[in-house]
């Protein structure tokens, strides 16, 4: 929460570029070349490839990344159980799937001293982590820095902070993300988590299935949506950390911790495409439409982490960035829709143009399949009548995670005091218009 710790970084070098074969070395030499795993590593270094993917996907999908480390991370005592705290993972058997629309409020004040992990909140997600299928919604909300390292083997996190920075230390480097930013750490990084303010607050997807990629763009063409080289990766930075550091690793759902004699976060040169990165959300180059209706959300798709079914996502990332609205003769809010998808929506900034109240930053609404959602009265009555000029919407920055599945939800977060009651009531009150000719 320092000072120096938002200069350095605020100062952060990247590589830039989605899915690249990047290749980085803190020390100079200390990347072998014309081979992964020399005889021996250069600079006294040990080799590690670590895999994302299976050996044997076809390349365009396959993540690996060799790293080159000052210590093996073979070397390490055996892991423990630790408590898992409100972090949950699927199959998610502990409460009936929920047809009702459901919206919560932003997560209560943490206690002091409480950091990123400890208070990671899960709402709820579907799949199967042990099967790598589905996935899951967690909320954060952090007083203090991690001191301690963590890793996830269930699945890849994409992180959404709504308030507070964050330098995400990664055994890869250093990332810096703000409120209007998402960092993705691939499955199996070792991170910790900085603030950068007096406290921390956001969204994270937790994806078991298959990594996040950039969509297909079809007939959109070569351009558009996020652009690739705006995804930024870390240099290699590395800490040379002799002494006790606790590493919770989070395994088929639970906690497990060891105490290491040294840092994890030890990788002086490193190089491949399974690599964390950071993006910007406001550099999301929106489609739209030019003449009339509303464009399905899918058009706004970030990242989609795709299912065995073409086209079906077990998860994809969408994001309501700013843009112009200009369709003739058109309710330009998001329409009244049935899903098959399950969408949980949240709020990083401002307000969402088809909710007039209620809907908050920090807080988040879900939708499971087929749940009839769309425009508030209040909403729907201004759109319906409002003079159709070109309007600019950059008042707000909202997001969703849609999934193919239901998501079901834990029992804290049915019981949770901060969701809302009364949900429903802002579809009250729709009159009858409709008058038969004669």
């Amino acid at each position: 929460m320092s000072g120096d710790a938002r200069k350095r970084a605020e100062g952060l070098s990247y590589l830039c570029g989605f899915g690249n074969q990047h290749s980085s070395e803190a020390v100079p030499g200390a990347l072998p070349q014309g081979r992964n795993s020399p005889q021996r590593a250069p600079l006294g270094l040990y080799a590690e490839q670590l895999s994302g993917t299976a050996f044997t996907e076809p390349r365009a999908h396959n993540r690996r990344s060799w790293l080159y480390r000052i210590r093996p991370s073979a070397a390490h005592p055996p892991f423990a159980r630790t408590g898992n705290g409100t972090l949950r993972t699927a199959p998610f058997r502990q409460t009936v799937p929920d047809p009702n629309r459901l919206r919560w409020d932003p997560l209560p004040e943490p206690a002091a001293g409480t950091d990123f992990l400890a208070s990671l909140w899960t709402l709820g997600g579907n799949g199967d982590v042990a099967q790598r299928t589905g996935m899951a919604v967690h909320l954060y909300h952090a007083t203090a820095s991690m001191e301690r390292v963590f890793s996830d083997a269930d699945g890849e996190l994409l992180i959404v902070p709504e308030k507070g920075g964050l330098l995400l230390h990664t055994e890869f480097g250093q990332l810096h993300a703000e409120p209007g930013h998402v960092a993705l750490i691939p499955r199996g990084v070792r991170f910790r988590v900085e603030l950068l303010d007096a406290t921390a607050r956001g969204y994270v997807c937790e994806n078991y299935g298959s990594p996040f990629r950039l969509p297909e763009l079809g007939p959109i063409g070569a351009n558009g949506l996020a652009n690739p080289r705006d995804f930024l990766a870390p240099v290699a930075a590395y800490e040379d950390v002799e002494g006790p550091v606790e590493v919770v690793n989070k395994f088929c759902g639970n906690l497990w911790a060891a105490t290491y004699d040294h840092s994890p976060l030890d990788v002086v040169a490193w190089h491949g495409n399974h690599v964390p990165y950071v993006y910007d959300l406001r550099r999301f180059n929106v489609m739209g439409t030019i003449s009339y209706d509303h464009p399905d959300p899918s058009i706004f798709t970030v990242l989609t982490s795709p299912s065995d079914t073409p086209g079906l996502a077990g998860v994809d990332f969408v994001v309501f960035a700013p843009r112009w609205l200009v369709g003739e003769d058109t309710f330009r809010p998001p329409y009244f829709h049935r899903n098959v998808m399950s969408e949980y929506m949240g709020l990083i900034e401002g307000a969402y143009d088809a909710k007039a109240e209620g809907f908050v930053p920090g807080g988040g609404s879900l939708h499971n399949m087929m749940s009839a959602h769309g425009p508030d009265r209040e909403t729907w009555e201004r759109a319906s009548t409002a003079e159709l000029r070109p309007q600019k919407l950059d008042d707000g920055l909202a997001f969703m995670f849609e999934t193919r599945w239901p998501v079901a939800l834990t029992p804290h977060a049915l019981r949770a005091e901060h969701l809302q009651q009364r949900y429903d009531d802002v579809w009250r009150g729709f009159e009858r218009h409709f008058r038969p000719a004669h």
